[in-house]
């Protein structure tokens, strides 16, 4: 069983498997003690487990049902108690409100076959899942709360920027890792009025 960060992570083939992107956010999550959290999109949980050990509480989302229950899986395994993970497309099934919220966005362009393909596939352009997030993701920040993206330079990096300001939201690029033909980007972006 393959360990990330410390921590005993089971993986499934329709489950996404950590990678670059997951690690990019993984070493620079915002989160700080005592603070409560939300990952959109959580996987195999492994982000949602790394705030959990500064978190006061943090809770998992994820459209597939497999992963859902991977994630669950790997709090028990890692004796992690201040985590939940809930079915939710994006905030369908959130309630309250967060300092910090993560989203490690799909964003190939295509129609999702497999549960696996939810993690990857962003709609037909590729930023339709994104762009939801970002007209969703204010009414659940706390005050000078922050949201941090990661996403690949292939969907439009400027437009993401764009849109988290028309979103009320001032983004910036913190950090990125070029792998294979794109960069991927962590983007931090925090309401307007805090910055």
């Amino acid at each position: 069983m393959p360990v990330y960060y410390g921590l005993n992570i089971r993986l499934h083939p329709q489950v996404y498997e950590p990678a670059e992107d997951t690690f990019l956010l993984a070493e620079n999550l915002a989160v700080r003690g005592g603070e409560v959290a939300l990952d959109v999109g959580t996987g195999t949980g492994l982000i949602a487990l790394l705030m959990a050990k500064k978190a006061s509480s943090v809770l998992g989302v994820d459209i597939n049902p497999l992963a859902v229950e991977l994630a669950r899986e790997n709090a028990s395994l890692n004796g992690i108690k201040n985590v939940e993970f809930r079915l939710s497309d994006l905030f369908e099934r959130v309630e309250g409100k967060f300092d910090v919220v993560t989203f490690n966005a799909p964003y190939l362009p295509g129609e999702p076959e497999e549960p696996i393909d939810l993690a990857l596939i962003g709609g037909k352009e590729g930023r339709e899942v994104l762009d939801r997030f970002i007209q969703e993701v204010p009414e659940y920040l706390k005050p000078g709360g922050t949201v941090q993206i990661v996403q690949s330079s292939i969907t439009g990096v400027e437009e993401t920027l764009r849109r988290l300001e028309k979103a009320g939201l001032r983004g910036k690029i913190v950090t990125k890792r070029h792998v294979f033909f794109e960069d991927i980007v962590l983007i931090n972006a925090k309401p307007s009025d805090c910055v």
